[in-house]
Order: structure tokens, then sequence, then C-alpha cells
């Protein structure tokens, strides 16, 4: 399973991460990166829910920056770089992927972005 990019602008598809985590348990998602030291070069985290809603994202107990990428309909509606242990992040989305600080540098608002088999 790969996260695949695809800019709104046409042109070919980019591989994001390879190495998908889904943190599909209450859990899981509660948790997220914190307590973690780092989060692979090739991975992304990937929170999955039912609906668009309002969804955030705290960097509490995470020492490393990440982008982070905010879906409806594997459109991306909201993109933020987060700094460690201090950043905070806010906007609707029914999916949420994190991923490791600069790999989503090519990702615009409007893009597609998906998990392809």
């Amino acid at each position: 399973m790969q996260l695949v990019h695809r800019p709104e602008s046409g042109g070919g598809s980019q591989v994001l991460a390879s190495n998908i985590e889904i943190a599909d348990s209450f859990l899981q998602q509660a948790r997220g990166l914190m307590f973690r030291r780092s989060l692979g070069d090739d991975a992304a985290l990937i929170f999955q829910f039912d609906s668009a809603a309002k969804r955030d994202v705290h960097m509490l107990f995470v020492p490393f920056a990440i982008d982070a990428l905010w879906l409806v309909d594997n459109e991306v509606v909201a993109k933020k770089r987060l700094k460690p242990w201090i950043g905070l992040g806010r906007a609707a989305a029914e999916t949420l992927i994190e991923l490791p600080a600069g790999a989503a540098d090519a990702v615009a608002v409007g893009d597609r972005v998906a998990l392809v088999e």
C-alpha cells in the first residue's frame, strides 16, 4: 500500500510514503505520534473517520516536526508544518495524514492524496 499525491494542475503522481500505519482504534488515534523518537522518511500515520469534522493535531510529547494534511474525499483541504512539542493544527477532515517534515512540500490545497494498493 502506498500514499500517492496527484497535483491538481495535472502531471504525474508522486509517492509520499510506502510505510503506512493506520490509526484505527481509539487508543491509536489518541496516542498518534506521542512518545515516538521519529517517523521514518518513507512513513505516514493515517487517521480515517466516518465523516468530515474539525480535527485537531497537537505536538505534545512529539519531539520532531511533521507535515499534516487534512483531506475530504481525498482532496487536500489544509496543510501545515507542525513544530516539535508546541505545534497545533485544526481543520475539517475525514482523513488526517501525518508525514515527516518536508515529505509534503510538493502538496498543495486542492491536490488529491490517496491510498493505493
